[in-house]
């Protein structure tokens, strides 16, 4: 039976990389007999320019009835007057709610060949392989807020920060189902020692922990562990934690890597989940033929692997990415001396000829 994957190539760069991702499962596809059916819908920047929306209600219903998103990148200067509940980003906030996105997955594995693009020493980033599952819908990002109000004679705002225990249960479980597809260890990240909302985190982390017996847990405070991912961060196999201090780690564990441009995610959906890279449209470089596309190509990996369950194909995409880069072939952005320079569509083809 057929698979159906929506792309929303989106702004920017996002029409060469998904490209390039389309090519490299049309290949996998050959291999594996995976059978995918490929659907482009319009979001963003591009969206709004032909039909007056970031998100039309034809992308979001023909997401909702897909196998999986593949998504590019949305936004650009072009747009910085837009109306703020028109500008293209809104597609992204509409996804995940139209989509019941509750949960980013975000990878962090270091090809030895890239070891040396890290800021940390060698010793320090060689073997890193993690995932950071961030709890995408709840917290302070989607809490109650007051932007200004006069509290004893002078102005305050606030946001209020709240998790009830469903939440937090769900965005535990994937986490510890993640682990069981890998090492078998999950880091709960949290301010326990601060916050009412963070003690009901771990104290429901440690009850669905009861669940998973081969799956070892830790706790850290997410002071310690922003500062674990710099000194150590080999130490990781599954990070889970909620959406303000995912945000943070998430971003700051990408950079232990050395480029954003190799570094791919998963959205996970009540019904559908999207696959996108982390970067964004990079309006400066769209259209010459130079961008990266092996983070789009590792999201459509991700795709296989989390949406359709076909993970000798999401390995064998993987494993071409690293010998591309092990025989030498670099993006303008990961280029050095002594390195074969290739633009977005000869990387395509290098990646396609190692699946």
């Amino acid at each position: 039976m057929a698979k159906k994957i929506v792309v929303i190539p989106g702004d920017g760069i996002g029409k060469e990389i998904t490209d390039s991702a389309v090519a490299v499962l049309k290949k996998a596809d050959e291999k594996y007999g995976l059978g995918l059916e490929y659907e482009y819908h319009d979001a963003g920047g591009t969206a709004y320019d032909k039909f007056g929306v970031p998100l039309p209600e034809t992308t979001l219903e023909a997401c909702k009835a897909a196998d999986g998103v593949l998504f590019g990148a949305v936004g650009g200067d072009k747009w910085d007057n837009v109306e703020p509940s028109l500008r293209p980003e809104k597609a992204i906030l509409g996804l995940r709610k139209g989509l019941g996105l509750y949960a980013n997955l975000r990878p962090v594995k270091v090809a030895d060949a890239l070891v040396e693009y890290s800021p940390l020493k060698p010793e320090l980033v060689r073997g890193v392989d993690l995932v950071i599952v961030r709890e995408l819908v709840g917290g302070i990002y989607f809490g109650d807020r007051c932007e200004s109000e006069i509290k004893d004679g002078h102005e305050r705002a606030w946001d209020l920060e709240n998790y009830s225990v469903p939440e937090v249960e769900r965005i535990t479980k994937l986490a510890f189902e993640t682990a069981k597809l890998r090492r078998g260890k999950v880091t709960s990240v949290d301010k326990a020692n601060v916050l009412a909302t963070s003690r009901l985190w771990r104290r429901t982390v440690a009850k669905v922990a009861e669940g998973y017996p081969d799956v070892e847990l830790g706790n850290l405070y997410v002071d310690n562990c922003a500062m674990q991912l710099a000194v150590r961060p080999t130490q990781f196999d599954v990070i889970v934690t909620g959406n303000l201090f995912g945000d943070i780690l998430s971003d700051e564990a990408a950079v232990v890597g050395g480029s954003i441009g190799m570094m791919p995610s998963a959205s996970i959906g009540e019904c559908t989940s999207l696959y996108e890279p982390i970067h964004g449209s990079a309006p400066d470089i769209a259209g010459k033929g130079i961008a990266n596309p092996m983070g789009t190509v590792l999201s459509a990996a991700m795709l296989l692997r989390y949406s359709l369950h076909e993970e000798e194909a999401a390995r064998a995409i993987e494993k071409a990415v690293d010998k591309t880069l092990e025989d030498g072939f670099r993006t303008p952005d990961l280029w050095k001396e002594g390195f074969t320079k290739v633009g977005t569509e000869e990387a395509t083809k290098v990646i396609c000829d190692r699946v």
